[in-house]
């Protein structure tokens, strides 16, 4: 079943599905709202009243009035103008999840543009006719005006294509897809590129991969817990009553399951009377980490089904207002704590990881190698991922403190969100590299303390694993199987197990 497009139901879960190659289709009320709110546009370009962006120029140009001939030059003029982004091109999912997200906010009716517009977009989608659209360039407010210009561009039949990995002109792509190119009217071009859905689209899609990585990250730290003969006493019910977090007593429920039936864990005073923090503090970690999830989960889904255009048309009303919902400060904080959620769980899981291969830590061999001196075993890998935590702090300083003043100082505050979602994408990206890098240690810590004994879910994840990367009985180049296991991990088949 196609995703409904009716600027109002969209979930995180839906626009990942689209990102993923879903179909999209517009709902009937959706048309209705947007005949209506057209209608409104085309009256007050014949009753010649001076309305932001309708009739008159854009930015420090506000009280510039465009005569009537000339207001589908000013369209264009805009988009040609503000596509002018840098940086390497958005993802295909991304770009997909983006004009999803535009679609959406054009289909609740107060934008003015005419429904052949978003019928365009969902057409581009279901035929994955995609867009270029560089990743720099956005400050986050008057929308993400820079990448939305290059969507634009594309619908108008300027600019680039993706084509089987290639890129040719957007034209040429469209022609080939039977679609025509749109020509903009009156309201269509700043319709188009006066949202946040850049910021949107980058950061739904890295929420729902934090999430996914959130659920792996209890698996594998489950795995080290078992290969450090931990105390999962830690996480019993009663611990996590007095202290009622949401995640935090999810956490411990899971960590429980998946432990459940092995006889690699220990009672407390059986080998030490309790575990260091890395392992005894899971629970309260990982759960605030996705105790965030769900409060950015709660803001991303209101934004997503918002109007975030200027000005907005309420016809109903006769009023046109400009106003500010293309701000990007709700979500650019949102992201930045996003970012933040996700390196605490890379923070702690290099620290797991460092107690799997530092002898002074377990009485698992040095750095979990046979023939230490001669072999280095996994010792550089923990640099590796301790290299990456480290990224991940420079990366979590938050983008929403910042701004620059632009547009002749017309827009003299600025949400930086566009800086937090692309910095948020990178720290998820290493999150996904150090858990890894944990479940390779773990695996090998595993078979020297004899696979046999996991939880029978663990064991079951350790298969998996072994599946595609081997046990390690000499020195051998760590990329590939690093590479292989953040390509489990991104694929979720670790998740299908649990």
């Amino acid at each position: 079943m196609n995703v409904l497009v009716n600027g109002r139901s969209l979930t995180v879960e839906q626009v990942a599905a689209v990102a993923g190659g879903k179909g999209v289709e517009l709902a009937a009320s959706a048309l209705e709202a947007m005949e209506k709110a057209r209608a409104y546009v085309e009256s007050l370009i014949s009753r010649k009243q001076p309305v932001y962006g309708i009739t008159t120029g854009f930015g420090r140009f506000s009280d510039v009035v465009i005569d009537a001939e000339d207001v589908g030059q000013l369209q264009l003029n805009l988009i040609r103008s503000h596509a002018c982004g840098v940086g390497e091109p958005l993802s295909k999912p991304e770009t997909r999840a983006l004009m999803l997200l535009r679609a959406n906010a054009l289909a609740l009716g107060h934008s003015g543009a005419r429904p052949q517009l978003v019928q365009l977009l969902i057409d581009c989608l279901n035929k994955d006719v995609l867009p270029v659209i560089p990743t720099k360039g956005s400050l986050g407010a008057s929308g993400d005006l820079v990448p939305l210009a290059h969507m634009a561009l594309f619908l108008i039949g300027e600019g680039q294509a993706w084509d089987q990995g290639n890129v040719i002109p957007a034209r040429q792509a469209l022609e080939r897809a039977g679609l025509t190119p749109i020509i903009l009217e009156a309201k269509e071009g700043l319709a188009l590129i006066n949202g946040t859905q850049f910021m949107a689209a980058r950061g739904t899609l890295c929420l729902d991969r934090a999430k996914k990585l959130a659920q792996a990250a209890d698996a594998i730290a489950s795995l080290t817990c078992q290969a450090l003969r931990g105390i999962p006493a830690a996480y019993s019910p009663l611990v996590q009553m007095v202290r009622p977090h949401p995640g935090q007593q999810a956490c411990a429920a899971n960590l429980l399951k998946l432990l459940e039936g092995s006889r690699l864990v220990s009672q407390p005073g059986e080998l030490r009377t309790q575990d260091a923090y890395a392992l005894r503090c899971i629970p309260q970690v990982h759960g605030a980490s996705n105790d965030a999830f769900a409060w950015v989960t709660e803001v991303l889904e209101r934004e997503i089904n918002s109007a975030t255009d200027n000005p907005l048309i309420f016809a109903d009303e006769d009023q046109v207002i400009s106003g500010g919902n293309f701000h990007g400060q709700p979500l650019a904080l949102v992201l930045d704590y996003l970012a933040i959620a996700m390196a605490e769980l890379a923070n702690i899981s290099e620290r797991r990881l460092e107690r799997l291969v530092n002898p002074q830590l377990s009485d698992l061999p040095p750095f979990l190698t046979d023939k230490g001196g001669l072999n280095s075993g996994l010792m550089i890998a923990q640099y590796v991922a301790a290299a990456l935590v480290a990224e991940n702090k420079i990366l979590c300083h938050p983008a929403s403190v910042d701004s620059i003043p632009s547009s002749g100082n017309q827009e003299d505050h600025v949400s930086m969100g566009a800086n937090a979602a692309n910095k948020a994408c990178q720290v998820a990206a290493n999150l996904q590299d150090v858990l890894a890098i944990e479940l390779l240690a773990a695996c090998q810590a595993v078979d020297y303390r004899g696979p046999e004994l996991l939880s029978p879910i663990g064991h079951k994840i350790y298969q998996q694993v072994r599946s595609c990367v081997s046990f390690m009985d000499s020195d051998r180049s760590f990329h590939q199987d690093i590479k292989s296991l953040s390509q489990l991990l991104a694929d979720g088949k670790i998740n299908t197990i649990l």
